[in-house]
């Protein structure tokens, strides 16, 4: 039985975000006809301009939703715009009370929240929205690290199921984890190899984006993550930091996570996973003692930080010894015989 999937544009979205979820479906459709298909709908039809220029045909927002198992929203530049259109809004707040499944990618989370299907769920977006995000929908548990999140439906609330992925590239990842979750691993894995990408990217591996993106140059916090780098050891609970912050605990981590768009948690994690990734990459043989300079404390918690944020185990990034020339060792010289 075929899927039925709208995928929602507005003025201003991007591409990418568009095309490679696309490209997981119609890859899925060639290899299991009558699996997918879609449609791509706006609230301004005939055509919609993307935020390179192009415009694209689209058709209106279906009235009837009963033939719709799958709304996806793009992102893109424009979608602060979009998220004051009235019209857009109602069609997706009546989509998600009729148990239509919703996803969003990259920044279309935002239009999800606008209207109010995110509250008191977890979702994720895009890196360099984060701090809007948080700022302006507190109700959503955000995760900015995270690639997509999936929030499965709960039917006595009257809430559907909902998917939504970082930027870009990410919104592959969520596709082809949908893909997976409709069909069975075997049709996600024929899709990543056509499109050779990685099949098996985390949900919650990071968007490696370095804190030092997310933070302003002349932020509040900027001397307390510089202190923060010099000594990875030191006590990094809440209470600490604000009192190096002159602040209360509650004020503090309210105000970190409206400037940096994480919490003071997820930074210092964030700060000792980089530091750590640095000494091993350099070459540093002990992981024991790169766990304990970082912070970490034991190298079970450092594997466990690495395997959220970067998807893989400290061993993995472990600097490799030059290979060892090819063919038979060399002769050592034999010692000269002892005199008699």
């Amino acid at each position: 039985m075929a899927c039925h999937i709208a995928f929602v544009l507005f003025p201003g979205f991007q591409q990418l975000d568009l095309a490679g979820p696309m490209a997981v479906f119609e890859l899925a459709q060639r290899a299991s006809p009558g699996s997918y298909d879609w449609r791509l709908v706006a609230s301004a039809p005939p055509a919609v301009r993307s935020s390179a220029g192009v415009p694209w045909p689209v058709a209106g927002l279906p009235r009837r939703l009963d033939a719709i198992d799958l709304v996806m929203v793009i992102g893109g530049d424009g979608v602060d715009a979009a998220c004051r259109d009235a019209r857009l809004v109602a069609w997706l707040q009546r989509a998600a009370q009729a148990g239509v499944r919703v996803a969003s990618i990259c920044s279309g989370s935002l239009l999800l929240a606008a209207a109010g299907l995110l509250d008191e769920r977890t979702a994720t977006t895009h890196w360099s929205r984060s701090r809007q995000f948080a700022n302006e929908h507190p109700a959503v548990r955000l995760q900015p690290d995270r690639i997509y999140v999936r929030e499965p439906a709960v039917r006595r609330r009257g809430l559907p199921e909902v998917w939504t992925s970082a930027g870009m590239t990410a919104g592959i990842d969520l596709c082809l984890a949908l893909l997976a979750h409709d069909h069975g691993e075997d049709m996600a894995l024929k899709a990543a190899r056509e499109l050779v990408v990685e099949r098996r990217r985390p949900g919650g591996q990071s968007q490696f984006s370095p804190l030092l993106e997310m933070q302003r140059p002349d932020g509040r916090f900027s001397a307390l993550l510089d202190t923060l780098r010099r000594d990875l050891r030191q006590d990094c609970r809440v209470e600490a930091l604000a009192a190096l912050a002159c602040m209360s605990p509650r004020h503090f981590a309210r105000c970190f996570l409206e400037e940096t768009g994480a919490t003071p948690a997820q930074a210092v994690e964030r700060l000792r996973v980089q530091a750590a990734q640095a000494l091993l990459e350099g070459g540093n043989p002990s992981v024991l003692r790169v766990a304990l300079d970082c912070g970490f404390g034991n190298t079970e918690r450092m594997r466990r930080s690495f395997m959220r944020l970067l998807g893989r185990p400290p061993a993995a990034f472990r600097s490799r010894s030059p290979t060892p020339p090819s063919g038979p060792p060399a002769r050592r010289p034999r010692a000269p015989a002892k005199p008699g």
